[in-house]
């Protein structure tokens, strides 16, 4: 089995570049704990540069977002070359946050596209906004796995992708998603990706849970079958950050 993975998604947090290095620099007296699992730390992108070399040797830097073009003029894009000039190995795409300001599953699909070819691995997001009895929220994860995933037709290409499932009803809430919900949702969402690329394939690609995860529930999601997690509220705590690290490495 592959190690868990933990994504930290700093969002828009903190407010200086001063604390960011002091908040990469205290994740680093755990640097052994987070060796054993895949971590990210997702930071804004004007931390970077600091928070990747205090990162260095334990964790790996990851974007919170992606622009779907090459090299090119694009004022105030930050384009798969310039992650990478940073280190970047994973972005984070299609976020809940992202889609309220008005990004498509279209948009979606080409920023993954953009990722898959520069050699940064996507991770994409889905979400319901709400659940309701007739399960309308099923189909609603399901057309935006399909549109998402609309350029991604090669097996190998299927191999390098992360679903994280963050139901938004959840996100920022005192209450995580029910274990038993969860289960069935991540049930759900790999026959999708069977559907879409074969069992041989979607077996291969990891499901993390973001939604309210913290070390008081994050047991239980882990039980439910996630493959690790992303936290945001949670890993700008540093303490609570290392206590979901801990029950992932139990």
């Amino acid at each position: 089995m592959s190690k868990p993975i933990l994504i930290a998604n700093w969002k828009n947090h903190p407010e200086s570049l001063a604390k960011a290095a002091s908040l990469s620099l205290s994740l680093k007296k755990n640097a052994s704990l987070y060796k054993q699992i895949t971590t990210f730390i997702a930071p804004p992108v004007a931390f970077m540069e600091t928070v990747s070399k205090n990162i260095k040797g334990f964790a790996n830097l990851a974007s919170q977002d992606i622009f779907f073009a090459g090299p090119g003029t694009y004022t105030g894009a930050v384009t798969p070359d310039i992650l990478k000039s940073f280190g970047v190995k994973l972005s984070i795409i299609g976020h809940s946050e992202r889609r309220a300001l008005g990004e498509t599953n279209e948009v979606v699909s080409e920023k993954i596209k953009a990722a898959l070819k520069s050699g940064i691995t996507p991770l994409l997001c889905v979400g319901e906004l709400e659940r309701d009895e007739g399960g309308t929220h099923f189909e609603f994860i399901r057309e935006q796995l399909r549109l998402s995933l609309e350029g991604v037709r090669r097996k190998d290409d299927a191999g390098k992708l992360l679903i994280a499932y963050e139901p938004v009803w959840a996100i920022g809430k005192a209450k995580a998603i029910d274990p038993e919900d969860l289960s069935q949702m991540l049930i759900f969402i790999k026959k999708v990706l069977t559907d879409i690329f074969g069992r041989e394939a979607a077996d291969k690609i990891p499901l993390i849970y973001g939604g309210s995860v913290d070390p008081t529930n994050a047991q239980a999601l882990l039980d439910a079958g996630v493959d690790g997690f992303l936290p945001g509220r949670a890993s700008l705590d540093p303490k609570a950050f290392h206590d979901i690290a801990n029950i992932l490495c139990a």
